[in-house]
Parts: structure tokens; C-alpha cells; sequence
């Protein structure tokens, strides 16, 4: 079994300063928290921006700052977000990609989000998918609902998306799959053998699914865009959340990785000389 990968979604799009005064909004908040973060333990950066006023944005300046910020700190793999409620162009929505990020999130289907539509036509799909390919970029395949694995592998089987993929399955948004063990393994016993695969669980059942996932050889998302407690009542921070996971890993036996140990079990250096030599 693989070293366990623990990615730091430490911003997302939803969280506010009034909801939790522990959600990083600015670039430099983004930064340490990431760093944080990856001292506690986390391999992988989940990363969103936000504007001037704190509203989720795909601004290329503002993404490259806090990639810029992140390296001066540490080496931890940055995963930069696609998603729709910060952009509604293709063009928006992939403007980031231009930094060339180790890794970026791509949800190859539409769902709902619980105040708007999570809209990703194929057309939008593909067009990220492309970007991605010419830049090295590996794509994490964000599953809302189980339709979102076979479109997923429809791009792998056109070349649109590399082997192996990397699949990030999201439960307990509210319109889409609902957190249960039940949900959980089913997505799991539909994932291609030659996979990598994480949880993502939001909500309080974040630590039950997250353990079943430890226990099954996938790997864990935690962080503030997922989770905004610790505990009923008691808000979290970004990498109590991340020394949970450690902490649970090591009481099962398994250890952690580092961002080049993550590298390897995701074939990111793999994917990036393929895409040199091309």
C-alpha cells in the first residue's frame, strides 16, 4: 500500500470571515496557511483564490501570487481549482492553467451545488482537458455523482486525460452524492484498478469516511473548503485539521507522504516529461 497523500483545501469558495475568522482570503493568508499545512503534514495544496473583496475569482494575477508565495515557503504540490462558481467561461475557468500547476482539479460532469448549477458541459470539459495536456498539467477527476467516473474515463480512452488517473471523490454536497459509507464504496468498486483515488467528505462524517478511505489504500482531502469544525461547536484551522489525518493514519500503520513521495504515486514528474518530449 501506498504512502498516504493528504491535500490542504485550505480556502475553497464558500467559506466567509464571518462564518470562521480561520478561512486564509488574501494571498499571503493563502501562502502560510498552505505552509502550515504542509508542516503538519499535507503533500498537496488544494488551491482557490479570491478577489480584493473576497469573492472566489480565477484571476490569473491573483493565482499567481499565491503560487509565487507558496514556493518561497516549500515544495508542497500545487493543485490549482477549475471550478465553477468562481468563473463561467472556459476561458475564466482555465485561466490559471497558464502557470503551468503540477496538478489541477477537472469535474467532468454537471451537478448541483446547493445555490446554483455546477455546469460542465462537455464542450467545457474537453477544453480544460486540453489545456491541461499541453502543460503538463495532471488533472484530479472531482467526482460529485457517479456518472462523473465514466465520463472520466470516456476522456481517458480519447487521450484527453493520462494513466493513471487520479479521482477525488466528493461526498455530502448538498444536490449531490449524499457522505455514507454506502456511497463511498460504491464509487470505490467503480474506479479503474490502475487508479489513484482520495475522499473529499463534507461535514461531520469527514473522519468516519476518511478512515474507511485510509483502510481501502486511497488518500484524504481535509481543510477549511471541506469542513469549517473540528468538533460540534469548535471551529477548526487548516492544519489541526491535516494533524487529525497524521494522527489517524499512524494509529492504522500507515505512514505519510512527502510532496516527492506524492509526486511519485501520482506520476506527476512522469506526466511532465512526457508533455517536455512531445
Amino acid at each position: 500500500m501506498d504512502k498516504l497523500i493528504i491535500t490542504a483545501a485550505v480556502t475553497g469558495n464558500v467559506p466567509t470571515r464571518e462564518r470562521t475568522p480561520y478561512v486564509p482570503v488574501t494571498p499571503k493568508e493563502i501562502a502560510q496557511s498552505v505552509y502550515e499545512s504542509y508542516l503538519a503534514g499535507a503533500a498537496v495544496a488544494h488551491v482557490h483564490a479570491r478577489d480584493e473583496a473576497g469573492r472566489p475569482t480565477h484571476r490569473i494575477d491573483v493565482f499567481k501570487e499565491i503560487v509565487e508565495r507558496i514556493r518561497e515557503k516549500c515544495d508542497i504540490i500545487v493543485q490549482v481549482s477549475t471550478g465553477a462558481r468562481a468563473g463561467k467561461t472556459a476561458e475564466e475557468r482555465g485561466e490559471a492553467l497558464d502557470l503551468s500547476p503540477e496538478m489541477a482539479s477537472l469535474t467532468t460532469g454537471s451537478s448541483n451545488f446547493p445555490d446554483q448549477c455546477n455546469f460542465n458541459p462537455p464542450s467545457l470539459v474537453e477544453y480544460l482537458c486540453e489545456r491541461m495536456k499541453t502543460r503538463g498539467t495532471v488533472p484530479e477527476i472531482e467526482i460529485f455523482d457517479s456518472a462523473m467516473i465514466w465520463s472520466g474515463l470516456s476522456l481517458i480512452q480519447r487521450g484527453l486525460i493520462p494513466e493513471p488517473p487520479h479521482f477525488n471523490l466528493v461526498l455530502g454536497v448538498p444536490g449531490s452524492l449524499p457522505a455514507t459509507p454506502k456511497n463511498l464504496f460504491f464509487l470505490y468498486e467503480n474506479l479503474p484498478r490502475d487508479c489513484t483515488w482520495q475522499v473529499s467528505s463534507i461535514g461531520a462524517i469527514h473522519v468516519p469516511l476518511s478512515m474507511i478511505a485510509i483502510a481501502l489504500g486511497g488518500h484524504v482531502r481535509t481543510g477549511l473548503e471541506d469542513n469549517i469544525y473540528y468538533d460540534k461547536g469548535v471551529l477548526a484551522t487548516n492544519p489541526r485539521l491535516v494533524e487529525r489525518i497524521v494522527d489517524i493514519a499512524r494509529a492504522a500503520g500507515r505512514d505519510v507522504a512527502g510532496p516527492d513521495e506524492a509526486r511519485r504515486i501520482l506520476s506527476l514528474r512522469t506526466q511532465r516529461a512526457a508533455t517536455a518530449m512531445s
